[in-house]
């Protein structure tokens, strides 16, 4: 199982310090990140896509870039690119780019986008959110297989032959398919035969195997083997030396993001009850002791059926950065070996 982290760049208030970074002290401690993430042998660092004032990811395969520059063997991903509200043929371009940069280490993870800020800035319309995706990504596909396309649709000029370039070093760049709760996304990657990243932040990680077993049986379906169907688990977590020292830090930037989430929306504040049911045996967070988490990664991949890949956020807990260097201390040099050691 690989292991890795997913970060949104965040430039929120430090609930270690009480003061706001600048995004120039915010991008340098991100880079850090990155950097040590790789230095404890972490599978994959993956960068989100928002444009929102609270964080710097609106370009996140230049981010990936400047870490390819300080890295040697970690796999560099989006997580995840807002595909409904880009250019497929730009998008396969930038991570091409950062696939040569870092020799072969570049990934996507594609969505449609939780956060809808994208699409009037870029001038699209909400109404066409699934139309919009099912397009671009057939249009991807294509494009990461044919230098040269032959491609017509609804919501871009169309390819009459032309070249996309540069091609990256690998023989098919990666592609995974990043969804939340919807049945159609689910059987979409299956006959596909995308891999799938399964964002789940909240509730009981269980319930999603339906889902699951959607995906897979789709794909079965459409002709694909077992082993091209890989299922990863993006979820919020935190590792700290105990599971109270964890759940204690974690828990006051957690609630004030999701509370202010919650106000946006006409909802009421984070609970620390409702946060401890999260973190509790079957709760999506993923917030303890190296060998607390382990358990409940392996845990989490039973009850769903196998995953192959597991990716922590952090960044909604606002934490100080000495915090999270150490954390991802753990996550490489503690948690890592638990689950290769359980196969």
């Amino acid at each position: 199982m690989e292991i890795g982290i997913d970060s949104f760049a965040a430039a929120l208030l430090d609930n270690g310090t009480g003061k706001t970074p600048s995004g120039l002290e915010a991008m340098s401690e991100l880079l850090e990140r990155i950097e040590r993430a790789d230095q404890v042998g972490l599978d994959v660092f993956g960068m989100g896509e928002h444009h929102r004032p609270e964080y710097l990811d609106s370009a996140p395969a230049v981010i990936l870039a400047a870490a390819a520059a300080r890295t040697k063997r970690i796999r560099l991903t989006s997580a995840v690119t807002v595909l409904s509200a880009a250019d497929p043929v730009r998008v396969f371009q930038e991570y091409a780019t950062l696939d040569l940069v870092s020799q072969g280490r570049a990934e996507m993870v594609v969505g449609r986008g939780s956060s809808i800020e994208a699409f009037p800035l870029f001038g699209f319309d909400l109404d066409d959110y699934d139309e919009l995706f099912a397009e671009k990504l057939e249009l991807l596909l294509k494009v990461r297989d044919q230098e040269r396309v032959q491609w017509s649709g609804k919501f871009r000029p169309a390819l009459t032959g032309q070249g996309i370039y540069p091609r990256p070093v690998q023989p098919q760049l990666p592609i995974w398919l990043g969804v939340g709760g919807t049945p159609q996304s689910f059987a979409r990657a299956g006959m596909l035969g995308l891999p799938l990243m399964v964002a789940i932040i909240g509730g009981d990680t269980h319930r999603f195997r339906p889902l699951i077993d959607l995906y897979r049986e789709s794909g079965r379906r459409a002709g694909y083997a077992p082993e091209q169907l890989k299922v990863g688990l993006h979820s919020l977590g935190y590792v700290a030396e105990t599971t109270q020292q964890a759940q204690e830090e974690f828990f006051p930037g957690y609630a004030r993001t999701f509370s202010s989430r919650a106000r946006e929306r006409g909802g009421s504040p984070v609970t620390r009850t409702q946060f401890d049911m999260q973190a509790g045996p079957l709760g999506a967070l993923l917030v303890g002791s190296p060998e607390e988490v382990a358990a409940k990664i392996l845990r989490h991949s039973e009850a769903l059926g196998g995953i192959s890949r597991v990716t922590f956020q952090k960044d909604v807990a606002t934490l100080p950065h000495a915090k999270i260097m150490r954390s991802i201390e753990l996550l490489g040099t503690r948690v890592a070996p638990l689950l290769h050691a359980a196969g």
